[in-house]
């Protein structure tokens, strides 16, 4: 078994494990939990898609490049001061770690699902679809 895959089933594992715990005492982080596992796929994704974005720019022009650039530092950096200052800064303490660990293990699993969905894809591996023929028999 692959180190990605392997890193995946843990990070998937522990978010269950951290959700499961949450849900079954009760405890009042749950729903900020589920937020933050959402907003770590959602980080992830946003790094894959600048990622395949910036291979694409080879060739570009210089013009391009610093529009691409512009949008993406005009948009991202207000939106991390405003997640920093009045999500992050105003939680109580106590749910801090819970909720940044899981949105990390949230990044981890969604980086590593998408490698893995790429390769099965690519390659035509074993996701399969099962198809009924219709008899026209009778």
């Amino acid at each position: 078994m692959k180190k990605s895959t392997i890193a995946m089933i843990v990070s998937l594992a522990a978010v269950l494990v951290l959700l499961g715990k949450a849900f079954v005492m009760g405890e009042e982080i749950r729903m900020y939990l589920l937020v933050f596992f959402a907003i770590g796929n959602g980080l992830a994704l946003l790094r894959l898609f600048v990622n395949n974005s910036i291979k694409k720019m080879k060739g570009k022009n210089w013009k391009v490049k610093v529009a691409f650039f512009t949008v993406l530092l005009g948009l991202g950096l207000p939106f991390q001061s405003w997640f920093r200052n009045a999500v992050l800064f105003n939680m109580d303490s106590a749910y801090l770690l819970g909720s940044i660990s899981i949105m990390v293990l949230g990044m981890v699993f969604m980086t590593f699902f998408f490698g893995f969905m790429k390769k099965k894809l690519a390659s035509g591996g074993t996701l399969k679809t099962q198809t009924i023929e219709k008899s026209t028999a009778r």
